[in-house]
């Protein structure tokens, strides 16, 4: 079993998260000095706006991308920086600061605790628009149709992963992929990866925007569907399709399946 003490990175996609980043990484890292555990948090800035990377400067190892790619190309970016850094534990969360750092914590611990190849954090009592919370429930419901299995949050940012179980998961999703924690899932599903689920608090987000910063500006509450999220829904969905269902077959066989099924 591998120990986590020492050998922990917290990589964090962040767009436009100037607001929310200094209290979320330095509560993050506080949580992580109270259980003895010193920790790496990168921060992938996706060419944000305003100072997401001087505001994440002293909490963190800030990496620019040169142009805005989106939250899933980003979030594999950072995923990929955690892998170039070393760590035996690659913790990842989103950088709007919707978990608690001891959240955070327990699901790295978890991860060796359960000697499982991925630990998910599983959200509890979302505070996300309805219209979010029902994409997740209907991705959710093709997953289940897909790999004949259902996956609790199977969107869930906050995951831990040893590194070669992450290697194999990226090297089966394409680099641009919208939803690629969709991709992990179901890829962690067919290939009988040892997965734990951790019940974790969903909090509002710490930033500006509490519906994030993907779907608008400003603190005025949606009730209906941006038409930006109505695009990349459709989007996602075509891309769950081509993925995950059209090349389902040859990616499932590309590695083999481990010894033991999914635990929870």
């Amino acid at each position: 079993m591998v120990q986590t003490r020492g050998q922990v990175a917290v990589v964090l996609p962040a767009f436009n998260e100037a607001a929310a980043l200094p209290v979320f990484l330095s509560e993050v890292r506080s949580s992580f000095a109270a259980h003895a555990l010193k920790v790496t948090i990168i921060v992938v800035d996706d060419a944000s706006t305003d100072d997401t990377a001087a505001a994440a400067a002293p909490f963190a190892r800030v990496v620019r991308s040169p142009r805005n790619r989106g939250h899933g190309p980003t979030a594999l970016a950072a995923y990929a920086a955690g892998l170039a850094h070393g760590a035996e534990v690659i913790v990842h969360v989103d950088g709007d600061g919707q978990f608690f750092g001891e959240d955070v914590v327990r699901v790295a611990l978890a991860l060796d605790e359960a000697e499982a190849d991925v630990v998910h954090g599983v959200r509890r009592g979302r505070t996300d628009p309805w219209f979010r919370r029902s994409l997740s429930a209907l991705v959710r419901l093709l997953v289940l149709l897909v790999c004949g299995r259902s996956v609790p949050d199977v969107n869930t940012p906050l995951r831990a992963y040893h590194p070669q179980a992450l290697r194999e998961l990226i090297e089966g999703v394409p680099a641009d992929a919208l939803i690629p924690h969709v991709h992990f899932s179901v890829a962690e599903a067919r290939r009988h990866f040892r997965v734990r689920y951790v019940p974790v608090a969903s909090i509002p987000r710490r930033g500006v925007d509490a519906q994030g910063t993907m779907w608008g500006t400003g603190r005025a509450r949606r009730w209906m569907p941006p038409a930006r999220l109505v695009r990349f829904a459709g989007a996602s969905l075509a891309e769950l399709w081509r993925v995950d269902i059209v090349g389902g077959r040859s990616l499932s066989n590309r590695f083999p399946r481990r010894d033991h099924t999914v635990g929870g």
